[in-house]
């Protein structure tokens, strides 16, 4: 898989950084705790927040149920009134366990409660979850490629165009089956 290279492709780590560190001070949490609550190691937590290190996927939705938010809320992008993000440049995060990458297209705005997400997903291992906060729910819309994805004891083949939804907040699963499989995924959170 082809990993972003240009500079709007790249995670933001200040912001990532700013946003943890908001988060946690608004949770109350302490490095300790929080780490804790997300299963990493406080090293790697302590590492975030000085923007140091790069962060997966698993570690960041760790993270965002740990403290009770949306994912996009710790990647804390810009919000301009137009937005275009040309293939390749939004801020992909990939995964530490599989050959999937999420690029996070739109966050959830204000009074909404919903992140849109551009994947990238490779045959060959397998983009296992644990669940999200309660109440989430997934819409999967696949553009290329074949996938085998919903809840983890009951996953469904896919191809181009298919809809999928899901409970998010059960364990659930993402594969691909061709090479170049592309999604659009929603998280909508309740």
């Amino acid at each position: 898989m082809t990993k972003p290279d240009v500079p709007g492709g790249r995670l933001p780590l200040d912001r990532i950084a700013a946003a943890l560190r908001r988060e946690r001070l608004r949770a109350g949490l302490s490095l300790s705790e929080l780490a804790k609550r997300a299963g990493i190691a406080k090293s790697t937590l302590s590492q975030l927040e000085a923007a140091n290190g790069k962060p997966g996927l698993e570690t960041m939705w760790a993270l965002s149920v740990a403290l009770e938010v949306p994912p996009s809320t710790l990647l804390d992008p810009p919000r301009p009134v137009v937005q275009v993000i040309r293939a390749g440049q939004g801020p992909a995060v990939p995964s530490e366990l599989a050959d999937y990458s999420a690029t996070l297209l739109s966050p959830s705005p204000p009074g909404a409660r919903r992140d849109l997400y551009f994947l990238q997903v490779e045959p060959g291992s397998v983009r296992d979850s644990d669940a999200h906060l309660a109440g989430t729910t997934e819409h999967l819309v696949v553009g290329t490629g074949r996938v085998l994805a919903g809840p983890q004891d009951d996953p469904v083949e896919l191809g181009p165009g298919d809809y999928l939804a899901y409970p998010g907040d059960v364990p659930h699963t993402c594969r691909a089956l061709e090479s170049g499989t592309t999604c659009v995924l929603v998280m909508q959170h309740s």
